[in-house]
């Protein structure tokens, strides 16, 4: 039997699997903090708006996972997410690992890592290939993901 911290990350990823950010956001706290090396400190509903937003924009998505582990208080899991970047066309392959920490069944930390100039390199083309490993070519994709974010909340 595997740990209920377990099978919330199955849930978890299981959702997205089918682009159910309703049931992602369920899994999560209210106060919930999320980070990756775009969005780097995303906090309570805008975390769950973040996966609403991804799954409603997603084009030619797929996702895997496996390495599924959790405890009482932490977990983590390895997820690969295939899809479409919609301002180049290009398809991106992302390898990502997820660390999280629980609180009363629900997750209350999420951090992705991943490798951001190879997410550059694939999403942008050559410009990833050439400038994707400068902080600000970093600094101008965080500030373009969170400018679409609070576009998306504010076109709900």
């Amino acid at each position: 039997m595997s740990h209920a911290n377990a099978e919330l990350i199955t849930r978890f990823y299981q959702a997205f699997q089918r682009l159910d950010a309703e049931t992602m956001a369920a899994c999560y706290s209210a106060d919930v903090q999320f980070s990756d090396p775009v969005f780097t400190d995303l906090r309570g509903r805008d975390a769950a708006d973040m996966w609403r937003m991804l799954a409603a924009r997603a084009q030619n998505f797929s996702l895997t996972f496996d390495s599924v582990q959790a405890d009482d208080q932490r977990g983590s899991a390895h997820w690969v997410a295939t899809y479409l970047f919609s301002k180049t066309g290009n398809t991106v392959v992302n390898r990502i690992q997820a660390n999280f920490r629980f609180v009363d069944g629900l997750i209350v930390e999420h951090r992705d890592h991943f490798d951001l100039w190879r997410w550059s390199r694939q999403a942008l083309g050559t410009k990833g290939l050439l400038l994707g490993w400068a902080p600000p070519v970093h600094n101008a994709i965080r500030a373009q993901a969170a400018a679409g974010l609070r576009a998306w909340q504010s076109g709900r």
